[in-house]
């Protein structure tokens, strides 16, 4: 099986392009191998390595900065889904999708979002990733969108590398404690979706699209467990330093404001996944657990 992974140095593609090989041949590509920002490049690449699957796992996430930088948030997050998605229809191919909690709007606080509730993303970056969304959807492509929320890692830009590295550099830390959410490891959401793949090729018809057509969508797919940000900085903070952490201060979303909206309750309901697929990730917990002893 050839499989085209997007975002290959992102946090969720670095660790999908470890363990994909497992299925196939991995043709792994990051901003210069194929900018997502140009529709020209992205059609001419899909069409050059004639994949069976193509996982999406580039995006523009900077949430803040696409406030005032829409139209490259909407060429990213919203247009080049659609390409894909085209190439994918065109080529009988089977497009994974990853998206996030901040499709909603925070205002369900009374229980987990499910995928039938309706979007209404308050920021410019989850506008234009529910346009790449709702493009995929229209396309006719086979698909599974993969809908996850505080994603972090201990490589790259995170909430994770930023208190650790706030840790080393200061003896107070405030933290907002008003938006709540469940943090999910970027290593969980690859091994999950390894274990997606693996039960659609044990259930392979002719294509892996045929063999999905019929449970083609979205999928919730975070962590269990719920938290604010205060409770997972104290987590992280008594995991990783126990004996030198810096003072925490619980601080509303009004005092510390940003340039995007938050939702104040993104907490997402994984039971379509656990009943179509049989997979449930780890709670936030044990998967932080797992990241900070992670020595690769």
């Amino acid at each position: 099986m050839r499989i085209l992974l997007t975002g290959k140095n992102g946090q969720v593609g670095n660790e999908l392009n470890k363990i994909l090989p497992q299925f196939g041949e991995v043709i792994a590509t990051g901003r210069n191998e194929m900018n997502l920002a140009d529709p020209s490049q992205i059609r001419r690449v899909v069409q050059q390595v004639k994949p069976e699957l193509i996982i999406n796992a580039g995006a523009y996430t900077a949430v803040d900065k696409a406030e005032s930088d829409q139209e490259l948030a909407k060429a990213v997050n919203g247009i080049a889904p659609k390409i894909l998605a085209e190439e994918a229809k065109n080529k009988d191919a089977l497009l994974i999708h990853y998206s996030t909690d901040y499709s909603y709007n925070g205002e369900m606080n009374h229980r987990p979002y499910l995928e039938s509730d309706s979007p209404a993303p308050n920021s410019v970056y989850g506008k234009t990733k529910l346009e790449g969304d709702q493009a995929i959807e229209k396309s006719g492509a086979s698909h599974l969108i993969f809908r996850t929320g505080w994603v972090y890692s201990k490589r790259g830009e995170s909430f994770l590398h930023t208190i650790l590295t706030l840790a080393k550099e200061k003896k107070e830390l405030r933290i907002v404690n008003d938006q709540t959410g469940t943090p999910t490891w970027c290593r969980s959401i690859a091994e999950a979706t390894c274990k997606a793949i693996n039960n659609i090729l044990e259930k392979r018809e002719d294509s892996l699209s045929k063999t999905v057509s019929n449970i083609s969508g979205v999928y919730h797919m975070t962590c269990q467990g719920e938290t604010n940000w205060h409770g997972f900085a104290q987590m992280i903070l008594e995991l990783s330093c126990p004996d030198n952490m810096p003072k925490l201060l619980a601080i509303s979303t009004k005092e510390y404001p940003t340039p995007a909206i938050r939702p104040t309750y993104s907490v997402l309901s994984n039971s379509k996944l656990k009943k179509n697929f049989g997979i449930q990730l780890p709670h936030w917990e044990h998967a932080l657990k797992q990241c900070l002893s992670d020595i690769s």
